[in-house]
């Protein structure tokens, strides 16, 4: 199994265990899209207690990725995720984080 695979079964195992409405091809799709970031313990998890990483989020994904314009409503949407995926959840996964919030701004075609 390559790592990739092994990556995705982990991220399959999270959206089970959370029961998010992600299915497994929009998870590879976002998956691939993240590139080498996902093999890294480090990168591959968003730290939601650090105002510098979810800054990086708003600005680098939600504004960057999918074309976003600054509001408010981008912070909103990040709390919502952080509580999607628990707010005492240690291992918020990128992948996933960054999925939930494609949905949250239904901009899925992007990752089609």
């Amino acid at each position: 199994m390559s790592k990739f695979d092994e990556a995705i079964d982990k991220y399959s195992a999270e959206v089970k265990r959370l029961n998010l409405d992600i299915s497994h091809d929009f998870l590879v799709s976002v998956a691939k899209s993240l590139g080498p970031s996902i093999y890294n313990a480090n990168s591959e998890l968003v730290s939601s207690t650090s105002q510098d990483e979810l800054g990086t989020v708003r600005k680098n994904f939600l504004i960057g990725k999918l074309g976003l314009k600054e509001d408010p409503e981008l912070d909103q949407a990040i709390k919502e995720v952080i509580e999607k995926l628990g707010s005492a959840n240690r291992k918020k996964y990128r992948t996933l984080f960054y999925a939930l919030l494609i949905k949250r701004f239904n901009k899925e075609a992007l990752y089609i």
